[in-house]
């Protein structure tokens, strides 16, 4: 029995000192794991800030600025999706690991007539950062509380810091009295003798030949164009362009701002006229401008829409493709894998596809669908469908099937 023990005892031993032997190795590749998971996204999961809780910024996007990048989306409550609390802000280095930091912007609390009065509707704000003013805007699409979507404005706040508080400056239609880039006075008359087919019953023939004329536009030229799912671009050159879906959601129109990115310079076009698309996405890749879309199918998903141009005032060339592919069963490419995109952010040789998973009977718990965009053999991008992926990889270029 003593042998037996003793026997025991030495082959226990020579277990304990390979493992310790092996410690070092077993520490290093947990560490490495470790290092790895910090470094992956994994789109449609929770993603808790570094408090625990699930990132509150929907419909957003990011601003790159001081070695930082600032998530702006939308607080949503868990019932409804009026706004309650106004413009979330998170703050990473790493684009995976976020702080949530004070309401960038709030909703009016205390003037029920403020146009952000605590219940209105305040969705997809964008912040840029303006170098001539040493400001940060925000644009936001804004409905008056209590008016369903049938303002259909533009509101705009700025801020001394990236996380705000921004101040709201003021809330509108856009470029009222403006006609469209290429358009005459010729063109308004020939407008003018069509008005009658926005009386027509929507998609026949002759009403979508008035759509694609304009008849919406010039219907709302006095008192400013609609502007309801928005998105901001900066051109390397400084300018910046306001982008939303307009003409009762008809048309996609594309302003340029002031210098100081706080109004309209009156200089804007018309994109896919009688196309119905919103949620736009827009980048430069290749020498062009690329632009995603959607669909108008309320909180469902549909099929992403792809178009392009040389300039960002056009003209633009599309419905190109569907820019989504590979999905599966559970993430199909014809609904852009349940998601609908919100903003194209660039990362190292890369660039990422910001979309959100809506969830409208509880809003709060809507997921981020982030995917590299690739590019095929002729330059036109690609998202495909990836249950996790690598930031590492994406900043050097890894997801680029054939980089520019």
């Amino acid at each position: 029995m003593k042998a037996v023990a003793v026997s025991v005892f030495h082959n226990l031993g020579r277990a304990v000192r390979a493992a310790l032997l092996l410690l070092p190795l077993i520490l290093a590749v947990l560490w490495c794991g470790r290092l790895t998971a910090g470094d992956i996204v994994r789109p449609g999961e929770l993603w808790p800030d570094e408090s625990g809780r699930h990132i509150n910024a929907h419909g957003g996007g990011i601003l790159a600025y001081g070695g930082r990048y600032y998530w702006y989306g939308e607080d949503k409550d868990a019932r409804t999706n009026a706004a309650l609390v106004g413009v979330s802000c998170y703050s990473s280095r790493n684009l995976k690991k976020w702080r949530r930091l004070s309401v960038a912007l709030s909703v009016d609390t205390t003037d029920a007539a403020s146009p952000i009065a605590r219940g209105c509707i305040i969705e997809r704000p964008k912040v840029i950062y303006c170098a001539g003013t040493g400001k940060f805007v925000m644009w936001f699409h804004l409905e008056l509380r209590d008016k369903g979507y049938r303002a259909a404005m533009a509101g705009v706040a700025v801020a001394d810091r990236p996380e705000g508080p921004f101040r709201f400056l003021r809330a509108s239609r856009v470029n009222a009295g403006r006609l469209p880039s290429g358009y005459t006075e010729e063109d308004v008359q020939m407008l003018d003798s069509l008005r009658y087919t926005m009386k027509l019953k929507w998609w026949t023939p002759e009403w979508r030949r008035g759509v694609e004329a304009g008849v919406y536009m010039r219907r709302d030229m006095d008192g400013g164009q609609m502007a309801r799912d928005m998105q901001l671009f900066v051109d390397s050159d400084g300018k910046a362009y306001h982008i939303y879906a307009s003409e009762e959601n008809l048309t996609i129109q594309i302003a340029e701002l002031t210098d100081d990115y706080t109004a309209h310079t009156g200089r804007y076009v018309r994109v896919a006229p009688g196309g119905q698309n919103e949620a736009t996405v827009l980048f430069r890749h290749g020498g062009y401008y690329w632009m995603i879309t959607s669909g108008c199918t309320g909180w469902a998903p549909n099929a992403a829409r792809l178009y392009r141009a040389r300039s960002i005032m056009g003209p633009w060339e599309g419905n190109l493709y569907n820019p989504c592919c590979e999905g599966n069963d559970r993430r199909p490419v014809e609904k852009t894998f349940l998601g609908q995109g919100t903003y194209a952010l660039p990362y190292g040789k890369g660039i990422i596809f910001m979309a959100d998973e809506w969830r409208p009977n509880h809003p709060s718990d809507g997921r981020y669908l982030w995917l590299p965009i690739s590019f095929d053999r002729d330059g036109g991008p690609q998202i495909k469908w990836r249950d996790s992926w690598s930031l590492k990889k994406l900043k050097a270029g890894k997801y680029n099937d054939y980089p520019e």
